[in-house]
């Protein structure tokens, strides 16, 4: 029987797409993860421009991409629980600098994911999803394969 091919696996690898942060099945997320990173090693397509990954330091360069799905790469100073959400932030200024939300909805599937938001901080990590404005720059997680601890 011969290989099944995924399209979506192939435009990856040709740096031509970005992982969605919906992608629910392990396998397949696995797949095409290490597509994404085998195109983001090789300077493929649209990883020869290291603009691609926005630095959590640069709130304004993540609220440009407002509805948009974004990747943005930094070091967690602080967690916060506030009400029903987990916050994240990335920066000292809790409104203006970029931060994750967390409701509280998505701990469980984290947990089963041995996410724990606590553990993140002070931790360098990858989060993907849309960017919503909330006076910064926000990304709401609500999947594990959000989050990709880097070292």
């Amino acid at each position: 029987m011969p290989q099944q091919t995924l399209v979506q696996r192939e435009l990856l690898a040709e740096g031509t797409a970005v992982v969605s942060a919906t992608v629910n099945d392990r396998e397949c997320a696995a797949a095409l993860l290490a597509a994404e990173a085998s195109a983001r090693e090789a300077k493929r397509g649209i990883w020869a421009d290291p603009a691609v990954i926005k630095n959590a330091e640069s709130p304004g360069d993540i609220l440009a991409g407002i509805g948009r799905i974004m990747l943005v790469e930094g070091k967690v100073l602080s967690v916060r629980q506030a009400g029903a959400t987990t916050y994240l932030n990335f920066g000292r200024n809790w409104t203006r600098d970029f931060a994750v939300t967390i409701p509280r909805r998505a701990l469980a599937n984290l947990a089963a994911a041995g996410l724990e938001p606590k553990a993140l901080e002070y931790k360098r990590i990858r989060i993907r999803g849309i960017v919503e404005a909330h006076t910064g720059p926000r990304i709401e997680v609500v999947r594990a394969g959000q989050i990709e601890l880097l070292k």
